[in-house]
């Protein structure tokens, strides 16, 4: 069971990382002609990298930084290690398992995987990821955990894996959609100081992809989003690979729909070589759809064109995902919306940068190989006088997409139809089609290819913005190297910085520096004494790990770092297992804070208003996480991390 576990999470793993970017979108030092790469649009110049303190070469010692106050942790390589090992002085304690109740009247989680559809959507989903703490108003002991549930671990129902060759019952494919989505659960600190789950909270509530959610924004009633069972075009069922987060001034929660297109198929081999809207984000077109063939037994995730039913069937039911949901934790009954003028692609987090004058911009990646970072900025400007009247704000804004130049400098490109080429001669006949497709507008305005970038953090003091680009093994001829990008078959992957012109979230300039490459130390040896080849080497100041992928900053400004990376892979040897670690912004040190079991992904990130408590996710885990056993199945569970003098976590 705990290998078909693993196989299967290597199959998603594969699914996942494929290329689809058709674009030739030119390498960042053939952007610039040699007057351009002196004088740049807006006035920036090389100069205008001084607030980065100090190039790579500028890193110092290990030990010199004030932020980081913790011992690292050593990397663990035994293919049997299962738990989560600390730092020093801190201790780690399960808190939150897949299957445990949510909801009144849910059952215990039952080990033999007897549950069924009905109690999974009131318990805890599988696959812990992005998650975020909303405390009580004026309240810093007690608030919501909200977290997403990206997809499910077969075998979820049954001791045997998906037989994807044969139609799928209809009672196993409800529980798997019942398992995906969001949870949100009350959390408090008791008299003794501990933190813990309040059981009959009434705020506590589980979201999947069987929870019906309104559209709102551009394509709200569009006829791009009706289908056979919405013809209105205005609600959608459920939301499914949740991935990263993000959160507003006005306290609700973003979750993101990630690769959602490995749920649904396109049979009409014609209509699929034609439509942008399903060709460009990878649907699948023969066979089953990638990740559980739930079209065989759920008609709405058969996308192929019915001339017999309105609207074509449901061949506009993947255009209906794809998008940032806004959930109110605070609000039981509130349904959850999809806002529309987000764009939609692969998106991995929502990240908000607040402006002192309310202005704000939310940071995306589209973690596939070669795809872009953008950022969504509203028209608005948040009012914390009447946070309340904000709740609109995300449905008007202008998406871009960003291109790094060789130079240092970058430009936000508006997807904006009739600016930047995006008019009806080039496939784009309203805003609507270009948020859609928002890929292929990405790649006609020339953004520039990225190794999969994955999640972005926001400074909390100087609004600059870290990317996560996790790694990019398949770079070829369509996708060459550049500055931002530096590496052939970049195993290891790398993180970067920038900072808006004036530090404004809306400026449409910023300035770009490597923050570090991940991999080996320059000069390492492998264990035949042959020298680690450029691809695998990096420029870390510190412990070292590989594929950066989660990204959040504290509110004394560390910088953590969560990794996913197949521990089993050669490559990945001497990064033992999967990791977070803690960086010092500007002494660029980097120190292993926590190490995960065997197999997992380490996910999610949040804090108590102190400071004094930290929630961190392992996913899809692998033995026997957090039974310990050898036996039990793995759960995926939301760990709790206290310091055991009462300290703030990383001080």
């Amino acid at each position: 069971m705990n290998q078909d576990h693993q196989q299967f999470h290597a199959s998603l793993e594969a699914h996942d990382d494929v290329a689809i970017n058709p674009s030739t979108n030119p390498a960042l030092s053939d952007l610039l002609s040699p007057a351009r790469r002196n004088v740049l649009k807006g006035g920036l110049t090389l100069a205008a990298l001084g607030f980065f303190a100090g190039g790579i070469s500028a890193c110092r010692s290990a030990g010199a930084s004030p932020l980081l106050g913790f011992k690292g942790v050593p990397v663990q390589i035994d293919p049997q290690f299962d738990r989560v090992l600390v730092a020093e002085g801190y201790r780690a304690t399960p808190f939150f398992s897949w299957g445990d109740p949510v909801e009144a009247g849910a059952p215990q989680w039952s080990p033999d995987a007897s549950d069924d559809w009905l109690a999974q959507l009131k318990q805890a989903g599988d696959n812990h990821d992005g998650m975020d703490f909303f405390a009580f108003d004026g309240e810093t002991d007690r608030g919501l955990l909200v977290m997403n549930h990206e997809y499910v671990n077969p075998p979820l129902h049954s001791g045997n894996r998906i037989d994807q060759s044969k139609p799928r019952p209809l009672s196993e494919v409800r529980k798997e959609q019942a398992a995906h989505g969001v949870s949100v659960i009350e959390v408090k600190k008791a008299a003794d100081g501990q933190w813990q789950r309040v059981m009959d909270s009434p705020y506590n509530r589980r979201i999947s992809a069987l929870t019906a959610m309104r559209i709102a924004g551009p394509l709200a009633g569009h006829e791009l989003l009706q289908t056979v069972a919405d013809p209105s075009g205005l609600e959608v069922l459920g939301t499914i690979n949740n991935c990263a987060t993000g959160i507003t001034p006005w306290g609700t929660f973003l979750t993101c729909e990630e690769n959602w297109h490995n749920y649904f198929i396109n049979h009409d081999q014609a209509d699929y070589a034609s439509r942008v809207s399903h060709k460009r984000y990878g649907l699948a077109k023969e066979g089953t759809s990638k990740n559980y063939a739930w079209e065989t037994a759920d008609p709405r995730f058969d996308a192929t064109p019915d001339p017999q039913q309105a609207h074509g069937g449901y061949v506009n039911e993947p255009h209906r995902f794809g998008w940032v949901v806004e959930i109110d934790p605070f609000d039981p009954q509130a349904q959850p919306v999809k806002r529309t003028a987000f764009g939609r692609f692969g998106r991995e987090c929502a990240a908000l940068s607040l402006g002192d004058d309310g202005r704000m911009a939310f940071y995306s990646g589209d973690d596939a190989r070669g795809e872009y970072v953008y950022k969504f900025v509203p028209s608005g400007r948040f009012d914390a006088a009447n946070p309340k009247a904000s709740r609109d704000l995300l449905d008007q804004g202008t998406l871009y997409v960003a291109r790094f130049d060789a130079d240092g400098s970058g430009q936000w490109l508006a997807l904006v139809h009739g600016q930047n080429g995006l008019t009806a001669a080039s496939g784009f006949a309203s805003q609507a089609e270009v948020l859609l497709n928002a890929r292929a507008a990405a790649d006609l305005v020339g953004a520039t290819p990225m190794d999969r970038p994955e999640w972005a953090a926001v400074h909390p003091a100087s609004r600059e913005v870290y990317v996560a680009l996790t790694n990019n093994d398949g770079r070829g001829d369509k996708q060459p190297t550049d500055k931002a990008n530096p590496r052939p078959q970049n195993l290891h992957g790398q993180i970067l910085r920038f900072k808006e012109q004036g530090a404004d979230p809306s400026a449409e300039t910023f300035s770009w520096e490597l923050f570090l490459l991940a991999g080996e130390q320059k000069g390492a040896r492998d264990a035949n004494g042959n020298a680690v080849p450029a691809n695998l080497t990096g420029t870390i100041n510190g412990d070292l790990f590989s594929s950066p992928d989660g990204l959040a900053f504290d509110s004394h400004g560390r910088l953590w770092i969560q990794t996913d990376y197949g521990d089993d892979e050669a490559a990945m040897q001497t990064m033992g297992c999967n990791q977070l670690l803690c960086a010092d912004p500007s002494t660029r040190e980097v120190r292993r804070f926590l190490v995960g079991p065997r197999g997992c992904e380490i996910t999610g990130l949040a804090w108590s208003p102190d400071g004094k408590a930290m929630w961190a996710n392992v996913q899809h885990p692998g033995i026997s996480y957090p039974a310990g056993d050898g036996q039990t199945r793995p759960r995926s569970t939301t760990v709790l991390i206290t310091k055991n003098d009462g300290g703030v976590i990383g001080s």
